[in-house]
């Protein structure tokens, strides 16, 4: 069945978008490195980020990627149960995907389970991977989309606890994991934690943490203490740009929670590097859209 035009011009436009995404930071990520650069004072840490935004500049001149591993491919979509395309919307993410590996371009990082062979196209078995969030009684979808590359990728965990552990074993665990595997992330990081009843609902949890917008807090007194405690904790360590030390070691940290199981605490940790690439856009029944993460951008 041939698509029809609102399919093509909402893939079209996300092929943008995720291009996009690949060459521009969102807005909170950028205001957090502009202030992270200015209160460094160590002259290869300035140097390093002095690089960086150089690297941004270049990126946008050159219309290149701003890290050349644009990662696999994750989407989070929040969308209304009278969204008109909400049964497309999966082929659309898939055909945005192919159309912003070639127009980019993306590297090509989608890797067949078990005959490890790449796709070539950045889809393939469940690639993109996709959140869905259904919202009942309305007709919009907002869609969020993330790039891991394999370093921020590589210090993600999940681990159930037993209760006694409580949640200074829960905290125990984020640093622990972040002083083994921090540095392979690109510092400076985001670090998010979940606190669920199992290891895959902490992960989750853990990655929607992590895509929260930089300097938010959780409503929860007691989360909001938490993260602002493993902050500062982090901080101490001083890992700086790319882990050759420096004042900061994280962009921010921000946790989530669920409620859990009274035998068992699930932590999860999913950390982002310092060019954490995540973009939202928003479209409403007539495929209007607005680029929430990237204000004053056209496509």
């Amino acid at each position: 069945m041939e698509a029809s035009s609102g399919h093509q011009l909402m893939a079209e436009t996300l092929g943008k978008f995720v291009s996009l995404v690949s060459k521009r930071l969102p807005d909170d990520v950028m205001a957090k490195l502009t202030e992270l650069k200015g209160i460094e004072t160590e002259p290869l840490a300035k140097s390093l980020y002095a690089c960086m935004f150089e690297n941004m500049e270049k990126a946008e001149s050159l219309n290149r990627p701003t890290c050349q591993d644009t990662g696999v491919i994750q989407f989070f979509v929040r969308a209304g149960a009278k969204f008109p395309y909400l049964g497309e919307l999966r082929g659309i993410l898939k055909e945005a995907t192919i159309l912003s590996t070639k127009q980019a371009p993306l590297r090509l990082n989608a890797v067949e389970p078990f005959d490890e062979k790449n796709t070539g196209t950045n889809v393939g078995t469940k690639v993109p991977w996709i959140e869905w969030d259904i919202v009942s009684d309305d007709d919009s979808v907002e869609i969020e989309v993330y790039m891991a590359g394999g370093g921020c990728s590589l210090p993600g965990r999940s681990i159930v606890l037993p209760p006694l552990a409580g949640y200074e074993g829960a905290v125990k665990f984020v640093f622990d994991t972040i002083v083994e595997w921090g540095i392979n992330a690109c510092p400076p990081l985001t670090v998010g934690v979940g606190i669920g009843t199992c290891s895959t609902s902490a992960a989750k949890l853990s990655k929607m943490a992590m895509l929260r917008k930089l300097g938010s807090s959780n409503p929860h007194p007691r989360a909001a203490e938490m993260e602002r405690r493993i902050q500062e904790g982090l901080d101490a360590i001083g890992l700086g740009p790319q882990g050759i030390s420096g004042h900061r070691s994280v962009l921010g940290v921000h946790v989530e929670g669920m409620a859990h199981h009274p035998s068992v605490l699930g932590v999860g940790v999913t950390v982002g590097c310092w060019a954490n690439r995540h973009g939202i856009i928003q479209f409403n029944k007539n495929l209007q859209y607005t680029m929430i993460s990237h204000q004053g951008v056209e496509l």
